[in-house]
């Protein structure tokens, strides 16, 4: 019967006599698991830096663009055509029974003016809807009132990069600013958004009603004209099933036959952004097999410095099986030499890789995630590696016969 007990003891024994050849060996893993957990981190980190702006957007989203027009053979892109209304944005929540809400949008670059601050930004005239479908919500003041959009009155809601611009750390609530000389009063300041997909800031922007955006700010081709409309589903299983209701019904409200084209442009953005979040997990993953490489090359050392031990202690092993050790306890002690030095490298890995990922997040300013299962599979496939490029060094040195090897010089 092996004795596991004492089998271990010899094997650190022996490892111990050679500590810089024991050190040098376990090298390729320590760097192979750290690389391992540093990369999984930063790929964590992506993904839920990802899934946060996703958040951030919004969810179920569908966004509806005017079409193109053609002008002297040239046809213009998005946008170029002033084809989508108000109408249309009622009329789409009322007829398509898969959407949730909408939210018609006009919008435009505008100077705003604080007594003698100033500050260029994005101002959009949408409706309340709009903050429900980026679950947008308030960190000061009120939204917009039914009062406000049909009356056309001047109020505005703030993104948090204008009101620090303009007020600093001072609540602008209740005070007026002037949009092309018109005075506005501030209702509202949003809670941060912090960057979009694109690296834009979603919080330098500035909300007017709509109908007071089309009445007074930027003025509409036709009454009732609106930029683009945002639409919710009801469920993420019913954004495609939303998208061909109001396909159908744009093409009906707008006169459309059988064989022209669409005035107008529907994007999904959920289809979008799960495959920007289907890109990062296989970055992840790729990042990850590139730095298991190194493990692979390190189990290599391993069994290299194994076979290199088992010739050196050639008259050590010979002397073990005269005083009665089988080939089972040989084979087992250097496999549990290699299984340690993967073991023992693996954990100094593990504390390398976990400092190494918070040093690249403050470096980069990247959030990075060491997650329970990336320390699971690198100490796993660390003490893997052990065994698979362990066992043939094992399996030779046990093989040896006492005789000539007491004998050998």
């Amino acid at each position: 019967m092996i004795d596991i007990n004492s089998t271990i003891k010899v094997s650190i024994r022996a490892l111990k006599v050679n500590k810089m050849r024991s050190f040098l060996t376990m090298l390729g893993i320590i760097i192979g698991v750290s690389a391992v957990i540093t990369m999984l981190a930063v790929g964590l980190g992506a993904k839920q830096r990802i899934t946060q702006q996703i958040e951030n957007i919004g969810s179920n989203l569908i966004i509806i663009l005017p079409g193109s027009m053609t002008v002297g053979g040239v046809r213009t892109g998005y946008g170029g055509a002033s084809t989508l209304s108000i109408g249309d944005a009622q009329a789409i929540v009322k007829d398509c029974p898969a959407v949730l809400r909408d939210a018609p949008m006009l919008s435009g670059s505008e100077q705003l003016v604080y007594r003698n601050q100033n500050w260029s930004t994005n101002v959009q005239g949408t409706t309340s809807s709009y903050f429900k479908i980026r679950e947008w919500t308030l960190a000061e003041g009120r939204g917009f009132t039914q009062q406000d959009m049909q009356g056309a009155t001047n109020v505005c809601i703030l993104g948090q990069t204008v009101a620090t611009n303009l007020f600093g750390s001072t609540d602008p609530t209740g005070k007026t600013i002037t949009i092309k000389n018109i005075p506005f009063l501030i209702i509202g300041v949003l809670i941060s958004k912090g960057q979009s997909l694109m690296g834009q800031d979603q919080d330098d922007v500035a909300f007017v009603p709509l109908s007071t955006g089309q009445q007074k700010l930027f003025g509409t081709t036709f009454p009732g004209m609106v930029r683009n409309i945002m639409v919710q589903a009801k469920n993420s299983t019913d954004i495609n099933f939303a998208q061909q209701q109001i396909e159908a019904l744009l093409r009906q409200r707008h006169h459309l036959l059988p064989k022209q084209n669409d005035d107008f442009f529907i994007r999904n953005l959920t289809e979008i952004l799960t495959a920007v979040q289907q890109s990062s997990s296989i970055m992840t993953l790729l990042l990850a097999a590139i730095a298991s490489i190194s493990l692979i090359v390190g189990g290599i050392g391993i069994m290299n410095i194994m076979l290199v031990s088992v010739t050196e202690r050639t008259r050590e092993i010979g002397i073990r099986m005269a005083v009665g050790a089988k080939t089972p306890d040989i084979r087992l002690q250097f496999l549990i030499e290699a299984v340690l030095l993967s073991l023992i490298g693996s954990i100094i890995g593990i504390i390398i890789g976990s400092i190494g990922s918070k040093i690249v997040s403050v470096i980069a300013g990247w959030p990075t995630i060491i997650s329970f299962y990336s320390i699971i599979i690198a100490l796993g496939f660390s003490v893997f590696v052990g065994v698979f490029f362990g066992y043939y060094p094992a399996y030779k040195a046990s093989l040896l016969d006492p005789i000539e090897a007491l004998r050998y010089e």
